[in-house]
């Protein structure tokens, strides 16, 4: 551990933590610091002009990342009959309804995110105080409300993440993991970005992307702009 640290400080040392590098130089820049001996995760940080108390500039939403996040997702789906049967075709882990209610009211949820037919919806509403502050509830805006449920299991499995700006507008989103290849992660960033601008809140005045912070789960920090 004391020799990780070393490394790191070294690392520290030579960057210019005030210096605002091109995007290409910060993935290198947070790959090199990526220490740990497991597969770090890639974050993104990005300052927002807005005034996130008011809830209409709040921000929440999806994108679909074009090289996945190198991480595997379970899902449960609220369906039944047909679109149950559709959804475990298309590779949900937990399918049903009331015993899937049972379930999560005994603190059994083994999915990371969560899918449910229109018609469910009053089903889901029992558990809403355990799955909304744990972000699962499902929501139509997220897309997780459908009748498309093997669409809906496709995107969350092929690297759909969801991004929300905080109560002090900055939005964390991790990207994927330092293993990517440079370019997998540079557009995989970009897309993210892409998506923020495009969920730019109508009462947001003046300049809207501020700082933007490309990390490690272990490494450095670092200030960039898109290419």
């Amino acid at each position: 551990m004391a020799h990780l640290g070393k490394r790191l400080k070294n690392i520290k040392k030579d960057l210019d933590l005030e210096k605002v590098y091109s995007l290409k130089e910060a993935v290198g820049i947070v790959k090199k610091s990526a220490i740990a001996k497991f597969d770090e995760t890639v974050d993104v940080s990005v300052m927002l002009g807005i005034d996130a108390s008011k809830q209409d500039q709040a921000i929440r939403n999806v994108v679909n990342l074009p090289n996945g996040t190198g991480k595997t997702y379970r899902v449960a789906v609220f369906a039944k009959d047909q679109k149950a049967e559709e959804a475990k075709k298309a590779g949900a882990d937990v399918v049903g309804g009331e015993e899937l209610v049972e379930m999560i009211q005994r603190g059994d949820i083994p999915f990371d995110r969560c899918v449910a037919t229109p018609d469910m919806m009053a089903l889901v509403g029992k558990v809403g105080k355990i799955l909304g502050p744990k972000g699962l509830m499902p929501n139509p805006k997220l897309g997780t409300v459908t009748t498309d449920v093997a669409l809906a299991i496709k995107n969350v499995k092929g690297g759909q993440i969801e991004y929300r700006s905080e109560k002090n507008g900055i939005v964390h989103a991790g990207i994927g993991k330092v293993s990517f290849t440079d370019e997998a992660i540079i557009e995989n960033v970009k897309t993210l970005i892409d998506g923020i601008i495009k969920s730019k809140p109508q009462g947001a005045k003046g300049s809207y992307l501020g700082k933007m912070v490309l990390s490690s789960t272990m490494g450095v920090g670092v200030m960039f702009v898109l290419d």
